[in-house]
């Protein structure tokens, strides 16, 4: 059956429904959360004006005790741990428009506060015994104590099914022997308690493995290897971890035995949120520093912002990034809310922010022209640090695969269901009527966006029609491929595609018709025109992507990789 609405806006839509009761109106911050956050955000700006040297961090390739120390001191440490554990017990909304303020300053510090509380100690807040939550948070809180998240391996990046650390039970039941290691650790240098996910299953071919996670102390004998020399983010810690033997009580078992990868997924639906947030704010930091850049460069006798192409790069730059800002805090609000599915949401978020700022880097970088290749100006570090979005906490391309496979599971069950019933046309009676009911209501009308302010009735009509052709070609492609779509990662991409943009419309839809029924049509006049311009950007994506399921040359671009494969080299030689 299609989702209600209390379930996921993104999922049911994935059904051809428009849920709209859940994204409209667009949501706010509740006033004594922006009262809290205002505060936050104005000690946030005078530390970072102060002291804090980001060239210099980079440069270094590390962040400064101190500077840590202040940011204990400010409570960024515990921004959403509830106050009775010593958190400042910030909102979901609130929350992400901190962190989207120190991804804008800096982005290893943000990595750094993002992998303490995104995901380092989440586990424990979401899955943590009281009796836990009493023994670790307020520490957490207070910054005494850093958080790391320890799922990565060697052989197991996405794959959570090939992870090796493995944890044995003792005799008695009293405690776990970890070993194993893990790589590419955020904070693995300095933090103090890690949660880490590890087998309490043997190994055997073809299953999948029960993963747990524990809350791990460094001082039950977690060692660190070096810190690794990256790219970007060059003042975050990452390192290997081993652990050797190391004996974890069984009281620190966070969530059930076995159930350790509910535990991830959880956790990493939070963390992505966190990232998008961070994209948020550099995005602003760029869009500065390129209008900046604007007024100083004159060519041909007149400022360069006088030309068309710098017109629309600044242009399409503004309305990716409005479009990004509107799905973040829309899917923050939905956490706050309680819904209890926001994990396509929050994949599109990571999705979006983390390209939309790739797109916006470069974009800055390309306006800025030759000193934007200088490593003494920001523009080139801006860069390096904003390439690791796209591969943190899932990669782009396993977070496409999940949003279409997990949006298509719903209609999957549907025919499956649909199939059996009609094997039992008596005992399916009921479940058979309510699908005709539905594919009646898909042939005779779409589903409506009601809500939308009528001056932005024609972005509403092409999302409505493109919500129709994402359930048609869901449901299309299942029928085709059946349980093989799993295999099907070009199908998957175009619907995941799809699903991106059109919640990017949704979102920009609901928030401009609050800022219309706010302020009327000229005081929103930037809100509409930003709407327009995204809207119809995305209308010429969807428009090719529903063209693509038709006629594609998928098929060949596989053949042409196998040859490659077989070559392991560029083919050709003009001598």
């Amino acid at each position: 059956m299609p989702p209600t609405i209390e379930q996921s806006f993104m999922k049911a839509l994935f059904h051809g429904i428009i849920a709209e009761d859940i994204i409209f109106p667009y949501p706010e911050m509740p006033a004594e959360d922006r009262e809290t956050t205002s505060m936050i955000l104005d000690s946030v700006r005078r530390f970072f004006g102060s002291s804090v040297d980001s060239a210099k961090i980079d440069r270094e390739h590390a962040i400064d005790p101190g500077l840590l120390a202040e940011m204990k001191k400010l409570g960024l440490m515990g921004l959403q741990i509830p106050a009775d554990h010593g958190g400042v017990n910030l909102s979901n909304m609130a929350y992400t428009r901190v962190m989207q303020e120190v991804g804008g300053l800096d982005a290893a510090i943000a990595v750094t506060l993002g992998a303490h509380q995104s995901i380092g100690f989440k586990a424990i807040q979401l899955f943590g015994t009281e009796e836990q939550k009493q023994r670790y948070l307020p520490k957490l809180a207070t910054g005494e104590w850093i958080a790391a998240f320890a799922l990565t391996e060697p052989g197991a990046g996405s794959d959570a099914a090939a992870i090796r650390t493995r944890a044995e039970v003792s005799a008695d039941g009293s405690y776990y022997t970890l070993n194993g290691s893990k790589i590419w650790i955020t904070n693995g240098g300095f933090a103090d308690v890690f949660t880490v996910f590890a087998r309490t299953s043997a190994l055997e071919e073809g299953k999948k493995p029960k993963l747990t996670a524990f809350i791990v102390e460094r001082g039950m004998g977690v060692k660190n290897g070096p810190n690794e020399h990256k790219l970007g983010i060059r003042g975050s810690s990452t390192t290997e971890l081993f652990f050797d033997d190391v004996k974890v009580p069984s009281e620190n078992v966070l969530g059930e035995v076995g159930k350790g990868f509910k535990v991830a997924v959880e956790v990493l639906n939070n963390g992505r949120l966190g990232l998008s947030a961070g994209c948020v704010g550099a995005c602003n930091t760029l869009i500065r520093l390129a209008l900046d850049r604007v007024q100083e460069r004159r060519a041909f006798g007149r400022s360069i912002g006088d030309f068309g192409l710098i017109k629309d790069k600044i242009a399409t730059m503004l309305a990716h990034t409005y479009a990004l800002e509107s799905i973040t805090y829309l899917t923050a609000s939905l956490v706050d809310a309680k819904v209890p599915d926001f994990s396509i949401e929050s994949a599109i978020c990571k999705v979006m922010g983390s390209e939309t700022l790739w797109f916006v880097v470069n974009e800055t970088l390309q306006i800025a022209a030759g000193i934007g290749y200088m490593q003494d100006y920001p523009y080139e570090r801006h860069l390096r640090d904003a390439r690791i979005n796209m591969i943190f906490e899932g990669t782009n391309e396993i977070l496409r695969c999940f949003m279409a496979l997990s949006g298509m599971s719903g209609p999957g069950k549907a025919l499956a269901d649909v199939a059996k019933a009609m094997r039992e046309p008596i005992k399916g009676f009921g479940l058979l009527s309510d699908f005709a009911i539905r594919k009646a209501k898909s042939v005779l009308g779409r589903e409506r966006m009601s809500k939308a302010h009528p001056l932005l009735s024609r972005e509403a009509v092409i999302f409505e029609d493109y919500t129709a052709e994402l359930a048609t070609h869901s449901e299309d492609m299942l029928r085709k491929h059946g349980r093989e779509i799993a295999e099907m990662q070009y199908a998957q991409r175009r619907i995941a595609e799809m699903a991106i943009d059109l919640y990017c419309m949704a979102a920009c839809i609901s928030r401009t018709t609050r800022a219309i029924e706010r302020r009327g049509e000229e005081g929103a006049r930037r809100e509409i025109d930003l709407t327009t311009v995204f809207v119809g950007m995305a209308q010429k994506r969807l428009r090719e992507h529903v063209s693509d399921f038709q006629k594609n040359d998928d098929e060949l671009r596989k053949a042409i990789a196998v040859r490659a494969y077989a070559d392991r080299a560029y083919p050709f030689d003009i001598l």
